[in-house]
């Protein structure tokens, strides 16, 4: 686990950056918020804002970043006043956290600004119950949010706007669906459902911080689709949570709330939640708890007993989004990996197309797009198969098969990589064997992507002459139909061993 965050490679220094620019942008947020003579709470609650401005709003491009960010407190304000009158009202107050859940998590359907939004609206009203927020306060929380939401944007839109300088991500759009058949409608009938067993029983532990179980519950359906996602998000939320209180105890409960080394280790903890969010949820939970333990300090309630409630009510959180996702409407791991692994097949296709267009000299062909989203696809493939490719999934055939399919898109990627690359030189010259090999990878790619009552019987793949280093192009092609060739094993298994179940 240490190796996969300090080892993991960071191309172009995204991850550092990031975090470097949080930590810049919450400092500054908080610090306008405490120069302008708000309380410790409205200073919270602005850096709760800036922190989700700068790790929720993910468009592909700064145009469309700067618009979801400017409409954060458009949803966020009245999910405040909402709660905050709310406050003395229980059984309206619950029934609304819920409604935000559901809207919340139903909001993913219209991409990453509808997810950015419906985190925010999420995590307003979960702010209220951490800070107990009363009417009589709004007026100096709007106007913490709206600083704080001001100087984030400032940092990083105007400061370091390193974005500017990349090409647009490419984001795979899930496939298109109506009714209970599209993941985001289960998804949010699952977190519904979760959410209120967790509110319940959270509520039985503790009338005091029950929303912890909702917020467990919450964060676990993000960035999930199938089942098997959504409970090893689960069990990395409580392994992280855990963690995170072991430090608390040791670094959190010790300090008393001192302002100067609890602010110091506040910014370490944001670094870490955005340096650590990609490569491992559980050293971002970590972070996240251990900075929680240190906000309650400030505000002069954390203890032991504290960090012990806030692991219950984490179980309680886990426990309500398990039981969702394998009980209300069930999206399994196969009908979703299945899906990915099909639109990255036909993305490696389109690639072969393009380049060997490209080779033949057609001006308008360019595989340059196409292999910009095979890259994202494969990192969906990636979150689809880990359930069966963590180290405690018992199922060690399928285990070896799912890891076997990744090494073998990866192989698949890395050949067309290289393709479009020569492709990409004018002096790369046509040699009349590509298009034969092109129409074989495209063959091979329909008889893998076919329903599976059409396949075919497997066939021995097509013997053809090793290319020599003097063609390299041939060569990538070579390679490329050896790795489609040798997938068809894996994806062609029986209905009732399917490569992927949860």
């Amino acid at each position: 686990m240490l190796k996969r965050v300090f080892v993991a490679p960071d191309p172009g220094l995204l991850r550092l950056r990031g975090a470097t620019r949080a930590v810049l942008g919450i400092g500054l947020a908080v610090t306008v918020c405490a120069l302008t003579g708000h309380s410790l709470v409205a200073a919270i609650t602005g850096g709760l804002a800036a922190l989700l401005a700068l790790f929720t709003v993910t468009d592909t491009t700064v145009r469309g970043q700067l618009v979801t960010t400017a409409l954060l407190p458009v949803v966020g304000f009245p999910v405040l006043a909402a709660a905050a009158v709310l406050h003395d009202h229980p059984l309206g107050r619950d029934a609304v956290f819920v409604a935000v859940v559901g809207a919340g998590v139903y909001a993913r359907r219209w991409g990453p600004r509808g997810h950015a939004l419906g985190v925010f609206a999420f995590m307003t009203f979960f702010a209220t119950q951490f800070l107990h927020t009363v009417p009589e306060q709004l007026p100096e929380l709007y106007t913490a949010v709206a600083l704080a939401l001001l100087a984030a944007a400032t940092v990083r839109f105007a400061v370091w706007c390193y974005e500017l300088r990349l090409p647009p991500v490419a984001v795979p759009v899930p496939p298109a669906a109506r009714g209970l058949a599209r993941a985001t409608t289960r998804q949010a009938i699952q977190a519904t459902a979760g959410s209120a067993f967790a509110l319940l029983v959270g509520q039985l532990l503790s009338e005091q911080r029950w929303y912890w179980a909702v917020g467990a519950t919450w964060w676990i359906f993000v960035n999930t689709t199938s089942r098997g996602e959504t409970l090893v998000r689960g069990f990395r939320r409580a392994l992280g949570t855990v963690l995170g209180i072991a430090l608390g105890l040791v670094v959190a409960v010790p300090l008393h709330g001192a302002l100067v080394p609890t602010v110091a280790l506040v910014a370490v903890c944001v670094f870490g939640i955005f340096y650590t969010a990609a490569v491992s949820y559980t050293w971002m939970m970590l972070a996240v708890t251990l900075m929680a333990g240190l906000l309650y300090g400030l505000l002069g309630v954390l203890d032991p007993a504290l960090l012990a409630l806030r692991l219950a009510e984490t179980g309680v959180g886990v426990l309500g989004a398990a039981l969702a996702v394998l009980l209300v409407l069930p999206v399994t791991t196969h009908a979703t990996t299945d899906a990915w692994i099909e639109r990255a097949l036909r993305c490696v296709h389109r690639c072969t197309a393009e380049a060997a267009a490209r080779l033949a000299g057609s001006p308008t062909a360019d595989p340059a797009p196409h292999v910009a989203e095979l890259a994202p696809l494969l990192h969906r493939v990636r979150l689809s198969l880990a359930p069966l490719v963590h180290p405690l999934s018992p199922l060690r055939a399928r285990k070896a098969r799912a890891r076997q399919v990744l090494a073998l898109l990866d192989d698949c990627a890395r050949e067309v990589r290289g393709l479009a690359s020569i492709a990409a030189d004018p002096e790369a010259s046509h040699d009349a064997r590509l298009t034969a090999a092109c129409q074989r990878v495209e063959a091979a790619v329909e008889a893998l992507t076919a329903p599976r009552s059409t396949r075919r019987p497997a066939t021995a793949a097509v013997t053809v002459s090793q290319p020599s280093a003097a063609e390299p192009a041939l060569a990538h092609l070579h390679g490329l139909e050896q790795a489609l060739s040798e997938l068809s094993a894996p994806l062609r298994s029986s209905p009732r061993a399917p490569l992927v179940d949860a």
